[in-house]
């Protein structure tokens, strides 16, 4: 595989799952991770910024909508936020490596 095709196929995967995470944001709430794709963020950043917004969420008590995730014929429980509540659950987000730290500007800035 010629090399310089393999890297646009991964910038092109990137904004899609970007824009995609966008659009799913815009049409209602969105779990945290899905906030942070939308943030610019690649899958394996994403969880680990939402695992840590989640324990920012239980320290702010910002409930989310209970909801329901389908993948691969599999049914799981999620949690769904808005934009405004995940403004205010990154005020609480101390994050220490620069990428997160733009994320975060980026998330506070999405409400």
């Amino acid at each position: 595989m010629i090399r310089s095709n393999r890297i646009r196929r991964q910038a092109v995967k990137g904004r899609r799952i970007q824009t995609r995470a966008a659009a799913r944001i815009r049409r209602g709430p969105a779990t945290l991770a899905t906030h942070a794709l939308a943030a610019g963020l690649g899958i394996r950043e994403a969880r680990t910024v939402a695992a840590s917004l989640r324990k920012a969420a239980v320290k702010l008590a910002v409930n989310g909508t209970v909801g329901v995730a389908y993948r691969k014929g599999r049914v799981r429980s999620c949690t769904r936020y808005t934009a405004r509540q995940v403004a205010v659950i990154v005020l609480a987000y101390r994050p220490r490596r620069d990428l997160y730290k733009q994320a975060a500007a980026r998330l506070a800035l999405a409400a």
